[in-house]
């Protein structure tokens, strides 16, 4: 079966995202990224896919498009369907299975594959995905706890995260908006926002062995087009400005907090805050 073009194939498929309702430019930036991605990754036509932390199913309708008819993604994620603004999880699920990707796709919300009730049999996935959402885990703990039980049911991990480590000046309102918010969670007053346990990509490697995958190999990911280093300021200095997150630290966290989103403050532009780069590691 014929790979499908994914980066001629990103119009298409932003254009069926519920979220281009809202932003048309935006989705297409999201979807041209996720097809940059999933190119690179040896996913072939015919394969069966796990992805954990599908959200609003940026990446899984670009997996649909690459496992094309024959193949299956089953896209689970632990938030409710009513989950998030202004296009719902569940809006953005019911749009995509009502297109011409929805027989390959199989949506699972609520879903927290650490349960005991959520099992498949082993080798049921050629692949297991997680793609910009292991920063909502509440714990480097529950990552590896997840990570160690999905290992029998795929035979390949496909995971891309943000980069802590800057390549430029111009990359650190992104990146003090990104601990600002580890900091707080780590301190004892957690959300629901898209920051909660960032780590360093050398954590990530420190941490696999135990999991019982091995990684095989990765690299940069270009991430300059997109708009997330706004999006984190932004919610960073929501989050800073709520008195009843700040009151529940600590004193000394609370005045190192309200210090460094000073400095936020002063290196922060209005628009167009460089976002980190991103890195893919392949496991096995």
């Amino acid at each position: 079966m014929k790979r499908s073009d994914l980066s001629a194939e990103a119009p298409s498929l932003a254009a069926g995202m519920a979220a281009a309702d809202h932003s048309p430019a935006g989705q297409l930036l999201q979807t041209r990224h996720r097809a940059a991605l999933v190119a690179s990754w040896d996913i072939a036509p015919g394969s069966t896919v796990l992805e954990l932390g599908c959200g609003q199913g940026d990446t899984t309708a670009v997996l649909a498009e690459a496992v094309g008819p024959g193949g299956r993604v089953v896209a689970v994620d632990p938030a409710d369907p009513s989950y998030g603004s202004p296009v719902t999880l569940g809006e953005s699920a019911d749009r995509l299975v009502a297109g011409p990707l929805g027989s390959r796709i199989d949506f699972r919300f609520r879903t927290d594959v650490l349960d005991p009730s959520v099992d498949f049999p082993d080798g049921a996935f050629d692949h297991v995905v997680l793609a910009h959402c292991s920063w909502y885990f509440a714990s480097l703990g529950r990552l590896r706890d997840t990570l160690t039980r999905v290992r029998p049911w795929a035979r390949q991990l496909w995971f891309t995260e943000w980069d802590l480590t800057p390549t430029s000046g111009d990359q650190t309102a992104h990146l003090l908006a990104v601990l600002i918010q580890g900091q707080i969670e780590a301190a004892g007053s957690p959300g629901v926002g898209n920051v909660r346990t960032p780590f360093s990509r050398e954590e990530l490697l420190r941490l696999l062995p135990g999991t019982g995958w091995r990684a095989e190999g990765g690299g940069p990911v270009d991430t300059g087009a997109l708009q997330d280093g706004d999006w984190e300021v932004a919610a960073c200095l929501d989050l800073v400005g709520s008195p009843e997150r700040m009151a529940s630290l600590p004193e000394p966290v609370r005045r190192l907090v309200l210090s460094q989103a000073d400095v936020l403050r002063a290196v922060a532009v209005e628009r167009g805050n460089r976002p980190l780069a991103g890195y893919t590691v392949a496991a096995r």
